[in-house]
């Protein structure tokens, strides 16, 4: 059995946000319930003047934790860099890992580079591979605006918040939230035992087996970029696709 950790577990103001850690203790005052909204309001303006241009992105997953020398790290990188060549934007948390990997492939190859950084009190700073980013407080803003501005997702190996975002893009696309963008998982062996899971399910008949064609696993670049050309450039038509215009008077 896996102990909890106790320094986290007994000072959670050490590690969480004070304003989000007492939005969920519960009911407060109206006035304060209001404050919150307005200010995530703020947050998603912000991002949406931040992302406005970007151009159509993919957004790539992955941990934080992986460093330099590390083989998915240098995959990311290659991701980045195939995407870029595709005619699409590179989208990430904007940290380090294989999040700075995406971002450095695609700074490297010429092309845009973009990040929805989240801000903890560990781990996650913006990277340096970042033409442009939005620091961002809340995860669930953050998330709505990764899905907002992509055609499609690449999910390398990650911990819980690779995960959260991999089930998140599968769940709206499953419920038809979104459109049926494509979903590239990359580490055969890292996700193996997720597709144990993922058959099990089936066969439980949580969901159904045609959910299993939501996404494609695979460790060839060739074949996830083959993938998303087919189910987002064409199915988009993202060659013709035009980006919104610009209005001097708002700054843009």
């Amino acid at each position: 059995m896996v102990e909890p950790n106790k320094s986290i577990k007994d000072k959670p103001s050490d590690f969480i946000l004070s304003d989000e850690y007492k939005f969920f203790k519960g009911p407060r005052s109206r006035f304060n319930e209001f404050w919150f909204a307005f200010n995530v309001l703020l947050e998603f303006i912000r991002g949406f003047r931040v992302l406005h241009f970007v151009g159509p992105c993919i957004t790539v997953f992955g941990s934080a934790r992986f460093k330099e020398d590390h083989p998915y790290y240098k995959k990311s990188m290659e991701v980045g860099h195939a995407l870029v060549h595709l005619g699409f934007t590179v989208m990430t948390g904007g940290g380090p890992g294989i999040m700075e990997a995406a971002n450095r492939g695609a700074k490297e190859a010429g092309g845009r580079s973009v990040g929805c950084n989240i801000i903890l009190p560990f781990e996650q700073d913006p990277n340096p591979y970042l033409d442009k980013w939005v620091d961002i407080k809340y995860f669930f803003v953050r998330k709505v605006l990764l899905f907002k501005y992509s055609y499609g997702f690449v999910c390398l190996p990650g911990g819980f918040g690779t995960i959260d975002e991999l089930y998140e893009a599968l769940t709206l696309i499953q419920t038809k939230k979104i459109e049926n963008f494509p979903v590239v998982l990359m580490g055969t062996d890292y996700y193996s035992h997720m597709m144990v899971m993922l058959v099990r399910m089936v066969e439980e008949g949580t969901i159904h087996d045609t959910d299993l064609q939501l996404f494609l696993l695979t460790d060839s670049i060739d074949e996830a970029m083959k993938h998303i050309e087919l189910y987002a450039i064409k199915r988009f038509n993202l060659s013709k696709k035009q980006l919104p215009k610009r209005f001097s008077i708002l700054g843009e």
